[in-house]
C-alpha cells in the first residue's frame, strides 16, 4: 500500500523547492488576474497588447498560460497595467 502525500497547491506538488512553489503559484496567481482583466475587455488581442504595452504575441504567451515566458517582475509590471492593484501577503510557513 503506498502512502498518499498531499499538498498545499500544485505547485507544491511539481516543485522540489518551496522556494519555487512559491514563485510559480505567485506568477501563476498573477497570470490569472491578468488574464480576467483582459477577457473583460471588449478588445482584440491587438488592442489589449498596446493597453498592456507589450507585443501581441506577449499578450498571446500570457493568454495561454505560457508561466515560464513571465517573471514574477514582469507579471507585477503587467498587473499594474491592466490596472489591478497587487499586495504581497507574508506569513511563517507551516
Amino acid at each position: 500500500m503506498t502512502k498518499q502525500r498531499r499538498f498545499a497547491s500544485v505547485w507544491d506538488a511539481i516543485e522540489s523547492s518551496p522556494a519555487q512553489a512559491a514563485n510559480l503559484k505567485a506568477r501563476s496567481d498573477l497570470m490569472m488576474a491578468i488574464r480576467k482583466i483582459v477577457d473583460g475587455w471588449d478588445a482584440t488581442q491587438a488592442e489589449a497588447a498596446k493597453r498592456l504595452r507589450i507585443s501581441q504575441p506577449r499578450l498571446n504567451d500570457l493568454l495561454r498560460g505560457r508561466i515560464d515566458k513571465f517573471s514574477l517582475d514582469a507579471l507585477m509590471n503587467l498587473a499594474a497595467q491592466a490596472g489591478l492593484s497587487v499586495q504581497v501577503r507574508i506569513r511563517r510557513a507551516a
